[in-house]
């Protein structure tokens, strides 16, 4: 094996691991809504609609044979984590400003209207508010807890390319 497939490999495994990551943290957020009762506010559906991407295209990449289909499928992990960035960071903005709301009004309709949430409701469906404080988890709320994990999502990605690019020289 050439340190090229190596690295390769290696940047794979790494987007399967973060694909599982995601849909674990997708099963955390149905299991603190159904068993929990905390209902997910449209900012919080915008975030597992972003977690889901990222898996997607994690999973894509890593079936991927070469090395430019796996940086696409990379670019667009980096890019769907960038969007979650926005809806977590605007959902952190709102919980610690209580004034402020995520104007559920005017988004619940356009999430309401993308497709899992017909497909999928319990999952895809807007049920809360944005501005609602649930306990903490570990002393960080939820969208806290999104907003890390979307952040390290487009440093790490990035970086790992850059690493194994390098190293596989």
């Amino acid at each position: 094996m050439t340190d090229e497939m190596f690295y390769l490999r290696r940047e794979k495994q790494f987007l399967v691991l973060l694909g599982i990551i995601c849909l674990a943290l997708i099963g955390g957020a149905l299991y603190m809504q159904v068993v929990l009762g905390e209902a997910p506010c449209p900012l919080c559906i915008l975030q597992r609609y972003a977690l889901l991407f990222i898996a997607l295209f994690a999973f894509i990449g890593a079936a991927m044979p070469g090395r430019l289909s796996l940086s696409i499928c990379e670019v667009l992990v980096t890019l769907s984590a960038v969007g979650g960035i926005v809806a977590a960071g605007r959902h952190v903005y709102i919980q610690t400003h209580p004034t402020e709301s995520c104007g559920i009004d005017v988004l619940q309709p356009i999430v309401d209207g993308l497709p899992l949430a017909s497909l999928f409701p319990l999952g895809f469906q807007v049920g809360g508010f944005c501005e609602t404080p649930y306990p903490p988890v570990l002393g960080l709320s939820l969208a806290q807890w999104a907003l890390i994990a979307f952040v390290l999502t487009v440093i790490l990605v990035p970086l790992g390319i850059i690493r194994n690019r390098l190293k596989a020289r």
